[in-house]
């Protein structure tokens, strides 16, 4: 009897490991509960395969052959749905999770529909200039670094005008309007060397390993987004496997060395996911992304699921990282993208999530979700520069020191109910608890009141501050006909640093023309705080410095934007949008000038002198966007987007003038190949590609003569903006090849990321070097291959 069991265990080990599984969760759409009895059919295989959901909606396909599959899900009484594109390997299951959604008058049968599009996004209330992404495509793109800013950046209406930061540019708006959630709650920047009030950062700290398919936003949003101008990057970490130990190794050289185990927890149907990354560079000692200093920077993320029980469910999710860089004025090249060659500047920052998210369903369409978190975002920058360097005259001061540290405790708590298959409603609240603790010290452009010989060191911030943000919101959509649709909703928030309180309509409108053709309408008001680095700036008024822009009022925009979405043929779709973006209430000075705070957030830092701000500065973003897809189908894929927009903005002087990312049209060409290799066809050869092009970035150019009497850059703040970089352009393209096991379940990726083919000089910055007493040109980063290994087992 052993003899035989070793037999059957040994062949069940042997098909296995030639085979992957297929599996995942199937919910309603609008009530979010897990649909039992679902059908889910395995299609294009010479056996019938499939398998039907149990009690909590989930199913297992097992024996699925290698390569990418198509499973159909079926329901009585819900649309049927199509997902093509599943990678089955033999080092890890696929997991599909899908939501249906209830046929609008035909109760009793199945209701078939065509192939879905994976460009819809997951929140059910976002049904314009809204998509959502997949682990595999921020793994895909070349040129991505698995970085999800990057990856956004080749979106329709979205530009990434810097190589050396993740910073996005929706829509002409500043990256200060971007609003970073993980599930469901909002968080700081989730980068690496990221600083106060900016959301990007060179390298993020977000796994893509760990995320689940998630939302990107690019205007009209629904009511439960608030705070933010331009767009939402709502994130989800994915469940650990719940039914067998999984693990994952990897390397490259932005994402550093990775350990990764997931695997089952507790009798509840719980899981746990965990994974740590080491900077690579950091590790070999080596220079990256525009310097020749080693940055290192570390992470570890995690999502522990306990389990459904009695009184729901409930996990735990969470991101700590930590990184620090030192820039030696001695090893610095003259075109170093950061540092300067008189300085010594030593970099630390660190950043921390983690949260508990517990959820109950309440009768068979109603569930209640809330997320409480605690997050933290830190930044120190100490600068000592050099002066009279290489005399024997030379000394060294502390030039600037900055220590800033924002904590966050956040809660979030929602209630989803479906009335009836037409109509949704969704009812939160996001409370917030900010924690700023904030110092700048800074001697640039200062004089010399103490006659010391050397500039003053002013305190333009040195704060410690508490204060709430509160943002109730009440949302539906309402299904009026079978052909069309509405979302509407009201978002409010309430501020008690300033006794502040705003709220807006968003409403949104779709309607099928045809079974292949449909129009979209979107409006929202949005709302959103002046950058905070701003808001806490100290002025000397009469020998006493006070925080005089501390009662600045939200910037203010309204969104409009009217979409067309079209099915061209079998896996192909496009899509046209046309927006415009009406903001107001954005900060200038007081006395006619050409500075408005909507021209923050092209770097680092901020202005230190802009005091005294009122909230009467105005502007507009204004575009058309253009998406041609070929979904991955017959081994190759294709995307097409360009955006040709206008962005401008008017300071306290009247006169309007060009943004900063007024970049005018942004072109991303993408492709890609898969070529099974081998008898067996389990091996893989893949080639992808990415070609950009975008308009030049406006910038404010330099007083030379003036900057050479102070010895500190000065602009000709007058013709702010009027002068434009050379367009920019790169070529990314990237290979490698994957390995399946033919008797182990495991398999190996390897691939090499050529960057910048063409070594073509995208500008970085025209800038006043105090040393040479010029204006120099640095540029950005030129060719850079990078490389990655995965095993997974």
């Amino acid at each position: 009897m052993k003899t035989l069991f070793l037999l059957f265990a040994l062949s069940s080990a042997f098909s296995f490991a030639q085979t992957g599984i297929i599996k995942g969760k199937v919910i309603d759409k609008q009530s979010e509960i897990p649909l039992f009895g679902a059908t889910v059919e395995l299609l294009d295989t010479q056996a019938s395969m499939g398998a039907i959901t149990d009690d909590n909606g989930y199913y297992i396909i097992e024996n699925v052959p290698i390569g990418r599959q198509t499973i159909r899900i079926s329901y009585i009484g819900f649309e049927t749905v199509t997902i093509p594109n599943i990678v089955v390997t033999t080092g890890k299951d696929a997991v599909v999770n899908i939501s249906l959604i209830e046929a609008f008058d035909q109760l009793d049968a199945v209701v078939l529909t065509p192939e879905t599009n994976k460009d819809r996004s997951i929140n059910k209330l976002a049904v314009v200039s809204a998509r959502q992404f997949s682990l595999e495509e921020v793994n895909r793109f070349s040129g991505g670094r698995s970085d999800v800013g990057r990856l956004a950046a080749n979106f329709a209406g979205v530009s990434a005008p810097d190589d050396s930061r993740n910073d996005i540019v929706v829509r002409g708006n500043s990256p200060t309007g971007l609003l970073w959630r993980l599930e469901g709650i909002p968080i700081p920047s989730p980068n690496h060397y990221s600083t106060l009030g900016t959301t990007g950062g060179p390298v993020s700290a977000l796994n893509t390993n760990m995320l689940k398919n998630s939302d990107f936003l690019t205007s009209a949003f629904p009511a439960e987004y608030g705070n933010a101008l331009g767009g939402v990057f709502d994130l989800g970490f994915r469940k650990g496997n719940k039914d067998t130990y999984e693990y994952t190794a990897q390397m490259g050289i932005f994402t550093g060395v990775e350990a990764m185990a997931e695997g089952p927890l507790g009798k509840k149907e719980g899981s746990f996911l965990v994974a740590a990354r080491y900077s690579l560079v950091g590790l070999i000692g080596a220079g990256a992304g525009g310097t020749a200093a080693t940055p290192n920077y570390s992470d570890i993320s995690f999502n522990v699921d306990f389990g459904n029980g009695k009184l729901g469910n409930l996990s735990l999710f969470g991101i700590l990282g930590n990184s620090d860089i030192e820039f030696l004025g001695d090893d610095i090249d003259e075109d170093d993208l950061f540092a300067a060659e008189d300085e010594n500047a030593f970099v630390e920052s660190g950043f921390g999530v983690v949260g508990l998210k517990h959820r109950i369903n309440i009768g068979k369409k109603s569930y209640l979700k809330s997320i409480a978190s605690l997050s933290t975002s830190t930044n120190t920058f100490k600068a000592d520069r050099f002066i009279d360097k290489d005399t024997p005259e030379e000394r060294v001061i502390r030039f600037t020191d900055v220590d800033d540290t924002q904590n966050r405790f956040a809660l979030s708590t929602l209630f989803n109910t479906k009335l009836n298959r037409k109509i949704t409603l969704r009812a939160g609240v996001v409370y917030e608890n900010f924690g700023i603790e904030s110092l700048l010290r800074d001697r640039t452009e200062q004089g010399d009141n103490d006659g010391d010989g050397d500039p003053d060191l002013f305190t333009f911030r040195d704060t410690d501050e508490t204060f709430n943000l509160i943002q109730p919101y009440l949302q539906g959509q309402f299904r009026l006909t079978e052909k069309l649709t509405l979302n509407a909703g009201l978002h409010s928030q309430y501020s008690n640093l300033n006794e502040q309180f705003a709220i807006g309509p968003r409403a949104a409108i779709n309607y099928k023309i045809a079974a292949k053709h449909s129009l979209n309408f979107g409006y929202g008001i949005h709302y959103q705080n002046v950058p905070l680095p701003l808001l806490f700036l100290n002025e000397d008024v009469n020998g006493e410095l006070i925080q005089t822009n501390r009662d600045l009022e939200f910037t203010r925009s309204a969104h409009y934007v009217i979409g067309y979405d079209v099915k061209i043929a079998r896996s192909w779709r496009a899509k046209l949008e046309v927006y415009y973006q009406d903001i107001s209430n954005a900060a200038v000075e007081a006395f006619p000038s050409s500075y408005s705070s909507l021209t923050e957030g092209t770097d680092f830092d901020f202005d230190n002198d802009r005091v005294s701000l009122v909230n009467e500065g105005v502007g507009y973003n204004q575009g058309l966007e253009l998406t041609v897809e070929k979904f991955f189908s017959d081994g190759y894929y294709g995307l097409l987007t360009t955006s040709i927009f206008e962005s401008k903005y008017e300071g306290s002087d009247g006169i309007e003038r060009n943004t900063p990312f007024n970049n005018g049209y942004v072109l991303n060409l993408l492709a890609g190949r898969e070529i099974y290799i081998g008898k067996a066809k389990r091996n893989q050869l893949f080639f992808d590609t990415r070609i950009s092009f975008a308009g030049g970035r406006y910038f404010t150019p330099v007083d030379l003569e003036a900057s050479q009497q102070a010895g500190f850059e000065v602009l000709l703040e007058d013709i702010a903006f009027s002068e434009q970089f050379d367009d920019y352009f790169r070529w990314d393209f990237k290979f490698g090849v994957k390995f399946n096991s033919k008797t182990k379940k495991q398999s190996h990726q390897f691939y090499v990321d050529l960057q910048n083919v063409t070594n073509n000089e995208n500008v970085f910055v025209r800038r006043y070097n105090r040393l040479t007493n010029n204006v120099d040109q640095v540029n950005q980063i030129g060719f850079f291959p990078d490389f990655g290994y995965r095993f997974q087992f």
